[in-house]
Formats: C-alpha cells, sequence, structure tokens
C-alpha cells in the first residue's frame, strides 16, 4: 500500500482538520508528521466545534488508529488539555492514539526561550506563536533535546541538563523567568503521557503498510511556510511540504501515493511576513469577517487577501500535488466580482515562478472573474453549483493543472462536497 499525504498549500489555516475528519473513514491509521500545538486543526459536526492541537484529526472516529509521529513535538500541558477535552465529549483516546518514542517534547522553558527571542527581535519579529516550537526544534537539531522515549527512562536527569542549557541562554537574553511555576504542572502532564502507548512509529507505520493498511499522513501548518522553501525567514521550523512525511514518519518517497493540497478560496495569513495579495480595505475585512478569519491557537486576526497562483503553482510543484481540495467557498458568496494573482510584477517585470525573497514592491497582477452572489450553504452536490463557481474551479484547475476534487462550503462534515465519484 501507498501512504496518502494531506497538507496545506498557503500559509496555514486552509482547513486541513475538516477534510481530515471527512476523509477519515476511508483510512485505518492518520497520522501527524511535524509541527507541534501551533496548529491548530479546526474539526464541526454535530454543531459543536472541536480544536485539536498535537492530535491527529481521525480522534473522533472509534476505529481508526491515529499517531503522533517522530517528526512532531509535543507539549505535555496543551496534550493533557486536549485530552481533558475529549473526555468530556465521551471519547476515550487511549483506545486509539499512540505516540512516537522519537517525538521530543516541549518544555516550559522553550516557549520562554521563544518569547525571550521574539522580543529580542523588536519590530523584526516572525509573528511566532510563542509556543516553543522553534526552540524545540533547534535543540532536536543541536542534539540535546528530550524525546518522548525519554520518559521511560530518567527523564529527570535529563531534564534537568536542558534546563540548564535554557537558563544559560535565557541569561544571555536578559529575560526574568522563574520554571518552578510551570514545572509542576508540566511533570503532572507527563503522567497523561504515560497512559498512552509509545512506539517505534517508524517500523510500525511501514508494518501497517505492508499489511495492507490505508494510511494519512496529515500536515500541519502550509507550504509557504515550510523552513526551505516558505517566505523565510517568517516561516515554521519545520518541513511542511510532502517530503517532511517521509522524515516526519521514516518512509521511503517510494511509499507516497496521492498528495492532496488543500487551499482556501481566498487567502490568508497570521503574523508577520509578506503577503503579495493581501487586501487593507473594506473587501479585506469583509472577507475576514465572513470567514471568521481568527487563529485557532492564536486568536489573532488573521490576515486577508485574493487567491494567489503564483504561490499555489509552486506548492504543487513541491508537493507533488495529484488532487486539490478548495476550502471556504462559500466566504465568496457575497462577492460580485473575484480576483485571482496571476503573475507578479517586481522591479519593472513581469514574474510568474515564486521569487526568492518577497518584498513590499512585489505586485500582484489579477484576472478577474464573476462572482456567483448567491449562497452555497445549502449546497450538498456539485449538480447544483451556480455556473460562475464551475467557472472559478475551472479557471484554477486550467491555470494550476491540478483536479479540485472536493469544495468546502461551509464548517460541518455534510458541506464538503465531492467533485468527482
Amino acid at each position: 500500500m501507498k501512504i496518502d499525504v494531506i497538507l496545506g498549500l498557503q500559509w496555514g489555516d486552509e482547513g486541513k482538520g475538516k477534510i481530515v475528519d471527512v476523509l477519515s473513514p476511508g483510512y485505518d491509521v492518520i497520522t501527524r508528521f511535524q509541527g507541534g500545538p501551533n496548529a491548530g486543526h479546526t474539526l464541526e459536526f454535530d454543531n459543536i466545534k472541536h480544536i485539536l492541537h498535537n492530535i491527529p484529526s481521525g480522534i473522533f472516529r472509534a476505529n481508526t488508529i491515529n499517531l503522533i509521529g517522530n517528526g512532531v513535538v509535543l507539549d505535555p500541558v496543551i496534550f493533557k488539555k486536549e485530552i481533558e477535552a475529549l473526555e468530556k465529549l465521551g471519547v476515550d483516546p487511549t483506545k486509539n492514539l499512540l505516540i512516537s518514542r522519537k517525538a521530543h517534547l516541549i518544555l516550559p522553558s522553550h516557549r520562554a526561550l521563544d518569547a525571550a527571542s521574539e522580543k529580542a527581535k523588536g519590530k523584526t519579529k516572525i509573528g511566532s506563536t510563542l509556543k516553543g516550537i522553534g526552540p524545540t526544534y533547534m535543540d532536536k537539531t543541536g542534539r540535546n533535546g528530550l524525546r518522548v522515549g525519554d520518559i521511560e527512562m530518567d527523564l529527570r536527569a535529563r531534564y534537568d541538563a536542558l534546563l540548564e542549557k535554557h537558563r544559560s541562554l535565557l541569561s544571555m537574553y536578559n529575560y526574568d523567568y522563574d520554571v518552578s511555576k510551570d514545572e509542576t504542572e508540566w511533570f503532572d502532564s507527563i503522567e497523561t503521557l504515560k497512559r498512552f502507548t509509545f512506539v517505534d512509529s517508524e517500523h510500525l507505520v511501514n508494518r501497517y503498510l505492508k499489511d495492507g493498511k490505508r494510511v494519512l499522513a496529515e500536515g500541519a501548518q502550509g507550504t509557504l511556510l515550510d523552513v526551505d522553501f516558505g517566505s523565510y525567514p517568517f516561516v515554521t521550523s519545520s518541513n511542511t511540504i510532502c517530503a517532511g512525511a517521509c522524515t516526519g514518519l521514516g518512509v521511503a518517497p517510494s511509499t507516497i501515493g496521492e498528495v492532496m493540497g488543500i487551499f482556501k478560496a481566498y487567502c490568508t495569513r497570521v503574523g508577520s511576513g509578506p503577503f503579495p495579495t493581501e487586501l487593507f480595505d473594506t473587501t479585506g475585512e469583509k472577507l475576514r469577517e465572513q470567514g471568521h478569519e481568527f487563529g485557532s491557537t492564536t486568536g489573532r486576526p488573521r490576515r486577508c487577501g485574493w487567491v494567489d497562483l503564483v504561490a499555489l503553482k509552486y506548492s504543487v510543484m513541491l508537493n507533488g500535488v495529484t488532487q486539490l481540495i478548495m476550502t471556504k467557498a462559500d466566504v465568496l458568496d457575497e462577492f460580485d466580482t473575484i480576483n485571482v494573482a496571476t503573475a507578479y510584477k517586481k522591479d519593472g517585470q513581469i514574474k510568474k515562478e515564486f521569487p526568492y525573497l518577497l518584498t513590499e514592491d512585489t505586485e500582484p497582477i489579477y484576472t478577474t472573474l464573476k462572482g456567483w452572489n448567491t449562497s452555497l450553504t445549502n449546497i450538498r452536490s456539485k449538480d447544483d453549483f451556480p455556473p460562475e463557481l464551475n467557472e472559478y474551479i475551472a479557471f484554477l484547475e486550467k491555470e494550476v493543472g491540478v483536479p479540485v476534487t472536493y469544495v468546502s462550503v461551509g464548517p460541518d462534515r455534510e458541506q464538503i462536497i465531492a467533485m468527482r465519484e
């Protein structure tokens, strides 16, 4: 069997959790392969909204195995809160959630380092979620991180050694931090982690594939936040692209099957960094209000703009996308016209390739399409789509060269429309 991958093609917040929840009945195993609690995957069903940070979005399906892979960084405190929220809903995650021993742990002092680093940057700050993600990945690559498997060994000694390093770094930042207020909660949360099964996930995933199980790898954040290929330095600390599934789960490139790329019918970004199609006018405000565009992890208002095909084509190329999934089409219900960026103008030249650096003077060149100006929220079949929506989808498919296989017209499970049989 092959492992299918689903990931975001923009700057995150594309609606990955909801799509994974809808697709998960077709899979035996759902995995997370990178990122940490800076991700917020929102699912909505039975008129209840659920936000997952560390846990794969198949957790609400009792017959689905969920795996937190080795490429993930895990905050025990946030994990414990997620588990408690699930248990209040009558979900017992201990039955179908496994955790890789090689996943790294976020310490309270990682969060302090995140805040200290961001404060030191001043006006050049990157807009970190301050969850300690970057410092944890730095310790991972620095070869002195703390891993889930260390819980089964001498955790306290390893914790104290890493904390000593962090204290030295914090003193260099002249950042005052008392770890004792967070330490008790952190070690208490470790006890919650111990309730779960720790696994050598690289062996397990490959065994699943050999046994014919269908596996779906769920990405976090978005392609344009990839540490290598995103809008550096305003990026996350992991590889958010399809290749990250190989290193984040321990699978060979030859095992990758379908690559499903999710994008919004428009575009958003949270935090600092370039955003060529960002709208600063009433249209941008309308997109934010109609789309309820506030970060599920941070609560920050998202920056909004038109869809950017230069960036989208770049993401499709990097990931080898075989299917496109368009979310939040309903947010465009009340627009007479819709703009699509098909090129950039920079230094007096027209550019159709994503550049080394996006700068303030990167100007989008738009193609204007007719809006459908009607509500999509009650539509349950593609046969009922207004012609203008079909024209919008056809335009995007032609430009990008990949078929759109699902379109969402609302937040609920029932509002995901299949475009193919």
